[in-house]
């Protein structure tokens, strides 16, 4: 039985099946204006490193990391399967995210979810993330919340 998380490009079929999958479970969550996902294309133009995960050959999540110059990393499209839920592969996949922040000696992993997503919620926190207010280019949208992470 074997875990792997390999980078992988966002535009493969594994990839977009993976966002796809996200996309349709945040669709009956949130507004289109309250929904900050990129898709594959913007993934690749945006040179967020990506990421896929399998648990024995089975396609369990995603997730990636967007770098800001000097300053910080953004966890973007992290998922992991429903049936793959609550066996510590989303902790394993923030936590390779972590060292990718820490590789390109950025300082802090920051993070944008939804307030309707409890489990990833109750991950963030277990992991050290602590709440703040929007960063980058969000606004404040009483949907969505924003953590960062002191990492490396």
């Amino acid at each position: 039985m074997a875990l792997t998380i390999v980078a992988e490009r966002p535009d493969t079929l594994d990839s977009q099946t993976l966002i796809g999958e996200l996309d349709d479970h945040l669709d009956q969550l949130y507004p289109p204006d309250s929904r900050h996902g990129f898709n594959p294309d913007k993934l690749i133009r945006e040179g967020v490193e990506f990421f896929v995960m399998r648990y024995n050959e089975e396609l369990v999540g995603c997730g990636g990391v967007k770098f800001f110059a000097g300053d910080y990393a953004e966890v973007k499209r992290m998922y992991v399967r429903p049936t793959y839920r609550g066996m510590g592969f989303a902790k394993r996949m923030l936590e390779r995210l972590e060292e990718v922040a820490c590789q390109r000696q950025l300082p802090l992993l920051r993070l944008e979810t939804g307030i309707y997503q409890i489990e990833a919620i109750g991950l963030y926190k277990r992991m050290g993330f602590e709440r703040i207010g929007p960063f980058g280019e969000y606004i404040l949208d009483p949907l969505s919340i924003f953590y960062e992470k002191r990492v490396g």
